[in-house]
């Protein structure tokens, strides 16, 4: 419906913020720990570019955040090449393996994807970050994973966020054995400020790190090397092995055939700004098209975070989420109607859908995106209808980004926790749990298919102005990310707010979509809330036909974006980041 005038007067002054944005001219990292930033930095001090430290920090996460992210994971990446004046994404998302299927699931599952080796797909974390330094970066393995290694092999203090989640998933962590020993070693679970260590994982970083140095031919062929070592050679053989004897689909044709994708990413202007993000392999178009969808509107008039204003918001989101169900899906196995969904002609059909109103009780209709398709192709499988259904999501994510002198942007969202799927003995690390975002409905664009990538809900992106880099961002959160995303850049480019102002403001998210993970919940019509936000704009909500509910102030379920903003008339770099989880920026 048309956003109707509110009675009450809204007028909005940003607030002193809970910690500053950080300032400088050089270089800036900001990640979800300030152990991993500090690592980025490390990287960047010693000569190397942003490549070189994004990919320091994501590994540094991968041992700091366990719980949320791993080496045998997943690591998403979008990068801008200064030099070339390039944006490039590496997928770093896994392939189901030869021996899944959806009727596979359906007949031996209940139709469910459960916890477990069952639902891995080959991980590609590490070769994600391999790939990145080899093609893009300056430094090497040994020189990048430095810091990692320092922290698996002596440790770090155990911090709330890791205690907290360990506490909760007591019960499917303790059922694997080396998650068991890791978090809770005599079988009492690590407090807060006690050391956890990782060896087996600091043996493994070593045991690429022999082969990298073995390697005749210069950096990148040491890269190479540690790459096969790790998908075709003594490790790959090891996955294999453990897969195949409890239970897991993987094999090692799986992994020895499998590589990550360096694709050009996905792309749309918002009022001069370019915004790019990642392929529908992902959830990344979700943010663009709801840009696309906003950018008819005189957000600025309307104010922020007025209930009029969160209502076009959580409309915009709803709108993109329904093209999501609709259409998303590997590009490699589903023909995605991705010119149309990012048709500015098409956004105008939204609107002129919002504006008509109701507001949506449930997920609307998907639109006819190819009707605006350049080149129309044989439409794929469509998601189907969604049944309601209340469950709170899996937790995992982290995120990484840095900005070097040159001018380079690297921005990478890592997940997959080992709260679903055990650690593998003497390796420390876990096979990617991530195929749970699939689909068993042979309807479904993002179904399961032997070969095929799950879409996935990491998300990063990265805006240019007038061909320079503007700016990196990235969340975790599930299905919330591009909304906690939306929320900073529209506080940032509509309201003038600085990165550690935007990212502190409330903030909403929309559930009115069935979920990225099995069983996919579907809540019809709920939006949530912070707190913070004033008893009238969640009543202005309701009045326009929301069903909110409220979260707590301060809510790590509601993302946790870390920013980095170039400013290339003054030549100064500004972050921020979520003190929602352990998000921190560091800069020079």
């Amino acid at each position: 419906m048309a956003a109707a005038a509110s009675e009450v007067v809204f007028s909005f002054k940003p607030p002193k913020t809970h910690r500053p944005t950080i300032m400088g001219q050089s270089q800036m990292v900001a990640s979800g720990h300030y152990l991993a930033s500090m690592a980025g930095s490390r990287m960047l001090d010693a000569g190397g570019n942003a490549i070189d430290a994004g990919v320091a920090a994501g590994i540094c996460i991968n041992v700091l955040q366990p719980d949320m992210t791993n080496f045998g994971g997943v690591a998403p990446i979008i990068m801008y090449l200064a030099e070339r004046n390039e944006v490039l994404t590496i997928s770093g998302l896994g392939r189901w393996p030869k021996k899944a299927s959806a009727t596979l699931f359906r007949e031996q599952h209940g139709g469910r994807i459960p916890p477990g080796l069952i639902r891995s797909v080959t991980p590609a974390a590490a070769d994600a970050w391999l790939t990145a330094l080899e093609r893009f970066g300056t430094k090497t393995f040994a020189e990048v994973v430095a810091p990692a290694l320092e922290l698996a092999e002596r440790g770090f203090p155990v911090h709330q966020f890791l205690f907290d989640n360990v506490s909760t998933s007591a019960p499917d962590l303790r059922q694997y054995p080396l998650n068991d020993a890791t978090f809770f070693p005599g079988g009492r679970q690590l407090g807060v400020g006690e050391v956890v260590r990782q060896p087996d994982l600091a043996r493994t970083f070593r045991r690429l790190i022999e082969v990298e140095a073995s390697a005749s031919g210069g950096r990148e062929a040491g890269l190479r090397a540690a790459r096969d070592f790790f998908y075709r050679g003594e490790v790959a053989r090891e996955i294999a092995q453990f897969s195949q004897e409890n239970g897991g689909l993987l094999d090692y044709d799986d992994l020895a055939e499998f590589s990550v994708k360096v694709e050009p990413p996905v792309t749309t202007n918002y009022r001069g700004f370019d915004l790019y993000a990642c392929g529908p392999w992902c959830q990344g178009p979700v943010l663009p098209e709801a840009l696309n969808i906003l950018e008819g509107y005189d957000l600025k008039t309307l104010g922020h975070n007025t209930p009029e204003y969160l209502h076009l918001v959580i409309s915009a989101l709803d709108a993109a989420f329904s093209d999501r169900h609709a259409y998303y899906g590997d590009p490699d196995f589903v023909n995605v109607p991705m010119d149309g969904l990012l048709n500015k002609e098409y956004a105008a059909t939204w609107r002129a859908r919002i504006d008509r109103g109701p507001t949506w009780a449930e997920m609307p209709e998907p639109g006819d995106a190819w009707a605006f398709e350049r080149q129309p192709v044989g439409a794929g499988p469509k998601g189907g209808p969604a049944r309601p259904l209340r469950l709170p999501p899996e937790p995992d994510t982290s995120y990484a980004c840095a900005v070097d002198k040159w001018g380079n942007g690297f921005s990478a969202t890592p997940s997959d926790g080992c709260r679903a799927t055990p650690l593998l003995p003497g390796l420390c690390f876990i096979i990617s749990g991530r195929g749970y975002q699939s689909w068993v409905d042979e309807d479904h664009p993002a179904r399961i298919e032997p070969g095929k990538r799950p879409r996935l809900t990491p998300s990063p992106a990265l805006m240019l102005k007038d061909g320079r880099l503007e700016l990196v961002i990235g969340s975790p959160g599930h299905d919330v990310q591009p909304q906690a995303m939306l929320q900073v850049l529209l506080g940032m480019l509509e309201f003038g707010m600085d990165p550690q102002a935007a990212i502190e403001q409330p903030r909403v998210a929309s559930y009115n979509y069935p979920s990225t993970g099995d069983p996919h919940p579907y809540h019809p019509g709920v939006v949530r809330a912070e707190g913070r936000l004033p008893a009238e704009v969640l009543d202005g909500l309701r009045a326009l036909g929301h069903t909110v509910e409220s979260w707590p102030d301060w809510i790590g379920t509601a993302g946790a974006p870390c920013t980095i903003r170039v400013d290339a008339e003054n030549g100064t770099l500004s972050a921020g980041a979520d003190p929602r989880r352990m998000s921190y920026a560091i800069g020079w």
